[in-house]
């Protein structure tokens, strides 16, 4: 079924009405929020974990359980909470509406969020192509400071909080978290081994736990409404709420739209896409959760349930939910082969698999567009895919991975006919 207007969470996900916090309160923001944080950080927690809230930026970790990792004794250095807004995964384009359009839903769920974890300064770290929506927050942070929702007393709470609004140079790899961190600390962004895990020793070595954009600004709605009602939202209680679905390429109306999680891939792209260019039997393939999820053909979209669980029986992911549709015109060799490139350029070279391999993949997926390899290389390539998942420090190794057996796995006849032609044409 799909969400009806009154449950949805982000009522100004297009920009119909002003950012500002005169607006933001209008539509129910900043409601009573110092009753919110007196109902203690406990039952913030609780609240969470009963809503089953999964983390939004692709991972899909239970957020009340990751905000409960977080020590609950003084250990004398300060707790963080760090916003991740790089949003680089390429088909995704959710967290960016937010901040533009929506962001003092994200300040007040990173004072709720910074409140459960007992941080009193926050970081919101943000792509460096973002100068619209890095303006618009930035402008939001002051209205609410000047408004004493931030600051000494904040909305009134009586605890202290800030935020620090930090802006990154436009690597994807300062996505990972514990990139993002040294990316903070003024470090080149490389991830870390862990553990020690965030929440133990993060940012400047103090605990610290990392969210979404779309996670913490679900926040004050779930916690106004009740964790039951988010958790009514869903096929199954381990894949509840809602969700901003991001749907581009070949579909009639492009679009991001926030829908019940559960909802078929056709139904989200029927309705809220007006349908696939050239109607749905155009269908070629579609890749279901941003440019690092393996793509499904069509006789899997038929019947594909948008969420968590689905998506991975079906050797895919939900991941960020960025939908990348492709008709039957699509060379998907040549799509492939187009991110293989991406994840070469933005890997760190940290990691030796990663560092080599994709380099590699994308070298042997160049012969493969053109038809120029043999039928033996496919196997091989399917064999490096798997010597680099799994063996990085971070997912980015995974990332250059998937969308190559994603291809394999479901179009591998297409490339032995084109390495065959290819032989017809030199012989």
């Amino acid at each position: 079924m799909s969400l009806q207007d009154k449950d949805r969470i982000f009522t100004n996900l297009y920009g119909f009405e002003p950012f500002s916090l005169e607006y933001a309160k209008k539509r129910g923001d900043w409601d009573k929020t110092k009753d919110l944080i007196y109902k203690g950080k406990d039952w913030i927690i609780e609240e969470m974990k009963l809503s089953g809230l999964r983390g939004r930026g692709g991972a899909g970790f239970p957020t009340g359980m990751k905000w409960s990792f977080m020590p609950k004794e003084n250990t004398g250095k300060p707790h963080y909470l760090v916003i991740n807004a790089d949003e680089s995964e390429p088909g995704t384009c959710k967290d960016r509406e937010i901040l533009r359009h929506d962001p003092h839903k994200l300040i007040e769920g990173a004072l709720l969020a910074s409140f459960a974890m007992g941080a009193h300064h926050c970081f919101i770290y943000v792509r460096g192509e973002f100068y619209d929506e890095s303006s618009n927050l930035s402008k939001a942070i002051e209205e609410a400071r000047e408004a004493g929702l931030l600051g000494k007393n904040a909305a009134g709470s009586g605890w202290e909080f800030d935020i620090t609004l930090h802006r990154g140079a436009g690597a994807y790899i300062c996505g990972e978290e514990t990139a993002l961190i040294e990316s903070i600390e003024g470090k080149k962004g490389q991830p870390r081994n862990k553990p020690p895990f965030p929440a133990m020793a993060g940012l400047y070595s103090c605990p610290t736990t990392i969210n979404n954009v779309e996670t913490i600004a679900v926040v004050p709605t779930i916690l106004r409404r009740g964790g039951e009602w988010f958790k009514s939202f869903g096929k199954n209680e381990k894949n509840t709420g809602t969700k901003l679905f991001c749907i581009s390429g070949h579909v009639n109306a492009p679009c991001v739209v926030e829908e019940s999680m559960g909802i078929t891939m056709r139904e989200l792209i029927d309705k809220h896409c007006g349908g696939v260019r050239g109607g749905w039997d155009n269908l070629k393939a579609v890749i279901p959760g941003g440019s690092s999820t393996p793509m499904l053909p069509k006789e899997i979209c038929d019947h594909q349930i948008m969420d968590f669980d689905s998506l991975r029986e079906n050797g895919s992911g939900l991941g960020t939910a960025g939908l990348i549709v492709m008709d039957k015109s699509t060379d998907v060799i040549y799509a492939i082969a187009r991110l293989a490139h991406f994840y070469m350029h933005e890997s760190c070279g940290q990691c030796t698999p990663c560092r080599e391999g994709t380099g590699w993949l994308w070298r042997v997926m160049t012969r493969m567009v053109d038809g120029h390899a043999t039928i033996e290389e496919i196997d091989m390539l399917w064999d490096v895919t798997k010597e680099i998942e799994g063996h990085t420090i971070c997912a980015l190794g995974d990332a250059a991975a998937w969308p190559i057996q994603g291809l394999i796995r479901h179009f591998r006849p297409e490339m032995e006919a084109r390495i065959l032609d290819y032989r017809k044409k030199a012989a």
